[in-house]
């Protein structure tokens, strides 16, 4: 009896999803639980897997399709037949080539004089390691594709790669899609969109005919579901919020030479580098504590006052911008939150993240400094009051003691809703944060 494979059951907040890409066709054997298809919706890509091994007999929705909750993608016909053609590659050994060679030759009997002469000694069993079959190397690069999320598969088939080929160094061997470039730098392959059948013409007729001069080229691509989502909440926060930026600038030095002081050992404890970030999530939890309505959100003519503090932490993806979000912060370790971060940065990129993930944030924090931005105005990620913008770290000239001395500073930029914060309540917040980073003992001691 056919199986329909169905759209999995979306968020509330997730009206439909944009099918993306199948990794099987029609006829294809596939196994229980093998990525089908990807979809994408305004935050994550899903994974829908094969609900029982079998033949993928029919597919209902191609490419670039809308789809909603509980709609038919495609129709499997169950069977173990499916399983067996699927996984053959990997059961079914090889011969060995002498073994083929000798059960083609005929028999022929041996005469008298062959008999009576001393036997050859008999070549070594394992003289060259033999090259992999073609059912070994589809093993590999099945199993190398199961440790890679959609947007790094998808990295993968565009460039053509064999991900068996490729060393992953996320989580379980997982394949990041810093990987996936650093092996195209190293075997001097384009980063970019490639089109083979053009650089195939073109190696056949000898030569590629040069673009003309002064050539006005357009290219219209869709705009991807997250980019669309990303667009619509920053008009809202724009429409909705009455955002007012306030400006300040924080002393790195002390943070910078406890990170000196304790890194080596809290890597070799925790297995994660001592990053600023974490320093800034404790800094923005106890000034919260503080000013409590910069963890508060507006919803009707009521300020819901949150007395937890989830933290969203902006992570840059090549999809757009995703906020996951730091559950119960407040209880935390450094380690803990440095480990998170890592976690939620690799899972972003692999777009593996799960929609829970990503929403229910009190208050967010964003830091363009590490793609070197000097100062900027973060906009609000509503119906949140606050946003923190980190800055880079750059020495100038300041005055101490008297004295005019190089310094590390950050600016730090915090933008709020005034219909519910005061700009006293917002300068007074931002340079609680400046005290704590200055004198990040004051985190520790909690005072």
């Amino acid at each position: 009896m056919s199986i329909e494979v169905k759209v999995p059951q979306l968020p509330e907040s997730v009206a439909d999803a944009t099918l993306v890409t199948w990794h099987k066709k029609a006829g294809d054997a596939v196994r229980r639980d093998e990525n089908l298809v990807d979809l994408e919706t305004d935050k994550v890509v899903l994974e829908v897997p094969a609900p029982a091994d079998g033949v993928l007999k029919e597919i209902v929705a191609a490419d670039g399709a809308v789809v909603t909750s509980g709609q038919v993608l495609a129709v499997l016909e169950p069977g173990e037949a499916g399983a067996a053609q699927a996984s053959a590659a990997g059961k079914a050994p090889a011969k060995p080539a002498a073994e083929a060679s000798a059960a083609k030759a005929p028999a022929k009997p041996a005469p008298a004089a062959q008999k009576a002469a001393p036997a050859a000694k008999p070549a070594p069993a394992a003289a060259k390691p033999s090259a992999p079959t073609a059912a070994e190397a589809d093993t590999a690069r099945a199993s190398a594709a199961s440790r890679m999320g959609p947007a790094v598969r998808k990295l993968v088939e565009e460039h053509d790669l064999d991900p068996s080929a490729i060393a992953g160094s996320g989580r379980e061997g997982r394949i990041t899609k810093g990987d996936v470039l650093d092996y195209i730098a190293d075997h001097h392959a384009t980063t970019a969109g490639i089109d083979h059948e053009l650089l195939a013409q073109d190696e056949d007729d000898g030569a590629a005919a040069p673009r003309a001069p002064g050539a006005r080229t357009e290219q219209r691509v869709q705009m991807a579901r997250l980019r669309a989502r990303i667009a619509e909440r920053l008009v809202q926060a724009q429409q909705t919020a009455a955002m007012l930026t306030t400006f300040n600038e924080a002393d790195m030095s002390a943070v910078m030479a406890l990170r000196s002081r304790y890194q080596d050992e809290f890597q070799k404890r925790h297995d994660i580098k001592l990053g600023f970030m974490s320093f800034f999530v404790k800094a923005c939890i106890a000034a919260l504590r503080e000013f409590p309505l910069l963890n508060a959100s507006i919803d009707g003519n009521e300020i819901v006052y949150h007395e937890y503090f989830d933290i969203g932490v902006a992570v840059s993806t090549d999809r757009g911008l995703v906020v996951p979000v730091l559950r119960n912060a407040e209880a935390m370790s450094f380690a803990d939150i440095e480990l998170s971060i890592r976690d939620y940065g690799e899972r972003a990129r692999a777009g593996t993240l799960q929609m829970e993930e990503l929403t229910g944030g009190t208050f967010t924090i964003t830091n363009g400094g590490i793609f070197g931005s000097l100062m900027s105005t973060p906009i609000l990620n509503p119906p949140q009051s606050g946003i923190l913008g980190m800055h880079k770290i750059q020495e100038r000239a300041v005055v101490v003691d008297g004295k005019i001395e190089a310094r590390p500073m950050m600016y730090l930029a915090l933008t709020y809703d005034h219909r519910i914060v005061d700009g006293r309540e917002a300068v007074q917040f931002l340079v609680r944060i400046k005290e704590h980073i200055e004198e990040p003992t004051r985190l520790i001691l909690q005072i």
